[in-house]
């Protein structure tokens, strides 16, 4: 039974898409589910990688700490989205840790079962390239904001990108704390916090029951 469940897992997995039946068999057979509450470190930065994970509910963040202790948020993970493969191309230790922010389900698949894929699926190499491709789009972005923008531009992309059209408003469906926002932008959460209430007193966001946050379209001003 849990052979079968894991591959109708994978089989809803857009990575693996290109699989065929006995391809998905052969990557169930070296797959687990796993459950993790709140809090919890799936993976840790600088350790041996022997698997990677793909998110299937609930959301992760991905951060690097310095030798200090100060921590950088390099992402947040929804479900569907992976990590841990970069690891497993170049045998390179783990370059960040992953912490579920929520309650999360994850798929996680062991080396062997993942490298023999990318070897016998051309079209999988290419979606994990394309994966890898994507962050490092992203990384250049941030690296622009962090560079270029002041705070209230940063918080604005921030913002901005965890924002979603609903009903003809972009909305921020989760709550993102102060805290969380200060580590992705290098800033600190007392910056931060002063940044959203003159953000609120001005117009430019709306906040709503449960950490939600309607944003008005002359934020967008900010990062322009």
């Amino acid at each position: 039974m849990a052979h079968e469940e894991n591959k109708a897992f994978l089989r809803r997995v857009p990575l693996f898409s290109s699989l065929s039946e006995s391809q998905l068999d052969q990557l169930a057979a070296g797959s687990a589910r796993r459950s993790y509450p709140k809090g919890r470190t799936i993976v840790s930065e600088g350790e041996p990688s022997q698997s990677m994970y793909i998110l299937l509910a609930g959301r992760a963040k991905v951060q690097r700490s310095d030798s200090e202790g100060k921590e950088v948020i390099l992402a947040v993970l929804g479900s569907g989205e992976f990590f841990g493969e970069m690891s497993l191309v170049d045998d390179a230790p783990r370059s960040a840790s992953v912490i579920t922010l929520e309650p999360c389900e994850f798929m996680a698949v062991g080396k062997d079962a993942f490298k023999a894929m990318l070897v016998q699926s051309p079209e999988m190499c290419m979606s994990v390239m394309r994966g890898l491709v994507r962050r490092l789009r992203e990384a250049d972005k941030k690296i622009e904001t962090l560079a270029l923008l002041d705070v209230y531009g940063r918080v604005a992309r921030v913002l901005l990108d965890f924002s979603e059209q609903v009903n003809g408003e972009r909305v921020v469906k989760n709550k993102l704390p102060r805290q969380e926002i200060a580590k992705m932008i290098g800033a600190s959460r007392e910056m931060v916090s002063r940044v959203m209430k003159g953000l609120e007193v001005e117009g430019y966001i709306v906040p709503m029951p449960e950490g939600r946050l309607v944003l008005r379209e002359k934020l967008s001003a900010y990062i322009s």
